[in-house]
């Protein structure tokens, strides 16, 4: 991965949590490990998660309070299939999957994705 500038505070220089939530930073870590393999420009990223963005004000779910990193994965996927290294389809299949191995897995426990949870009405 790109060595960020040591000027960059992680955390935050007023001790603020960088992430919420540990999808948050895996959502930043593969998009940065995407735009480093050529599958996107910078300003090819900043247009989707702009185009995220603007679509989440005019939506009236934008004040769930999962804001920000909710549209950054959104943008994360929309440019993976517009980009043909995935599609909507697949994606979503992979989303229904995670979500079955959460549902199952005991709170703090690391998830487990296991070739079940592909299956339809698993």
């Amino acid at each position: 991965m790109t060595t960020l500038p040591e000027s960059t505070a992680w955390p935050s220089s007023d001790h603020e949590r960088v992430f919420s939530e540990p999808w948050q930073a895996h959502a930043f870590a593969m998009t940065l490990r995407l735009h480093e393999q050529g599958l996107f420009s910078w300003p090819e990223w900043a247009s989707a998660l702009a185009a995220q963005i603007g679509a989440a004000q005019t939506c009236s779910e934008s004040g769930r309070g999962d804001g920000y990193y909710e549209q950054w994965l959104s943008a994360l996927e929309s440019i993976v299939a517009a980009k043909g290294a995935s599609s909507a389809t697949e994606l979503e299949r992979y989303r229904v999957a995670w979500d079955r191995a959460a549902d199952r897995t005991p709170h703090g426990q690391p998830i487990d994705l296991q070739a079940h949870d592909f299956d339809r009405g698993a």
